[in-house]
């Protein structure tokens, strides 16, 4: 019994010891690209914090919300809830339910407000990402304010009153000086360089193990009807679990290498990026407002439509485009 077992581990070694080669093949060709990539992402995401902190502490965001009050009453929203969607629109969902936490609204409110910056948040950076896979920065830019509005007066027709007030209100002042305010902003940024890095690097690694051991196409196969409903290409399926699992931030490297390495055409990308642009990140994003009482249904079933419907109708605009003049 004992020769057999020795006989067999024997056996395995080989295939094993090509299994760990082949494995750590994938993790050195990962790393400089998702070094790389990581540090291009912070390049733009902190100096755009630390400008939002510092415009926000002195109350120039602010001032710049009162002059949409107009269109926010359209919506059914008061003038302050546009405080959280431009925050939200230079930073992140984070930074909209910190400002939300200082705010009194209704959850009919709130909802409406989740969905536009589920929409329409942390535009700088995703813009620049999408950029750089085929699209360009002033399409996207519109889409996404303009989605978020239409969402928002859509959801202000059908959502059934909401009187009840979410316990948001927080304790928190802000800082105190603008020296607080920096040493807050330099702690949460070596939170956020961590968690870059790592999500970076393990999502990149994650791409070359799926390459290298042919595991796309069995990623990739069940969801092909679902993205053909949706008016994507096939080659895009795996960037579309990755925008809507980690985002467009996070999921940047993967996104950029397969356009660089051509497994994704840039008219492919193109057309991926007019649908997470309108409906991404619905892990984490989507959870946090949860976590404060918003219907995930809200959150998530209006972005879709809206998503589907944009694919289909740039579908339609660049085939209509591309089709030959009458003679």
């Amino acid at each position: 019994m004992t020769k057999r077992i020795f006989a067999i581990v024997r056996a395995l070694q080989p295939g094993m010891l090509f299994f760990f080669i082949r494995l750590y093949r994938c993790v050195k060709e990962a790393m400089p690209k998702a070094i790389k990539t990581a540090i291009w992402i912070l390049k733009i995401t902190l100096p755009v914090s630390l400008a939002v902190s510092i415009l926000s502490y002195y109350g120039l965001i602010q001032l710049v919300t009162q002059h949409l009050t107009p269109a926010f009453n359209l919506i059914g929203l008061s003038g302050e809830a546009a405080l959280p969607f431009v925050t939200g629109i230079l930073l992140n969902i984070y930074s909209v339910i910190a400002v939300l936490s200082q705010l009194s609204l209704d959850l009919r409110e709130v909802t409406i407000i989740a969905v536009m910056s589920l929409i329409a948040h942390n535009m700088i950076i995703e813009t620049t990402i999408q950029g750089k896979t085929g699209s360009k920065a002033w399409h996207m830019v519109v889409l996404r304010v303009g989605s978020a509005f239409v969402a928002a007066a859509v959801l202000n027709l059908v959502l059934p009153e909401m009187n009840e007030k979410l316990s948001l209100l927080s304790s928190s002042q802000g800082a105190a000086s603008i020296g607080e305010l920096l040493h807050g902003w330099m702690f949460s940024s070596f939170r956020l360089v961590l968690k870059i890095i790592i999500l970076v690097s393990l999502l990149m690694i994650l791409q070359k193990i799926l390459q290298e051991f042919k595991l796309i196409e069995l990623l990739t196969k069940p969801l092909a009807p679902m993205l053909k409903f949706m008016g994507l290409p096939r080659s895009t399926t795996f960037l579309w679990i990755v925008a809507n699992s980690l985002g467009l931030a996070y999921g940047s490297a993967v996104m950029m290498e397969e356009v660089k390495e051509g497994r994704v055409t840039r008219k492919d990308a193109d057309l991926l990026n007019y649908h997470v642009a309108i409906s991404h990140s619905n892990l984490e994003d989507l959870l946090l407002f949860a976590a404060i009482g918003i219907s995930i249904f809200w959150m998530l079933i209006p972005r879709l439509i809206i998503a589907i419907t944009v694919v289909w109708g740039r579908r339609y605009f660049v085939n209509r485009t591309s089709l030959p003049a009458a003679s």
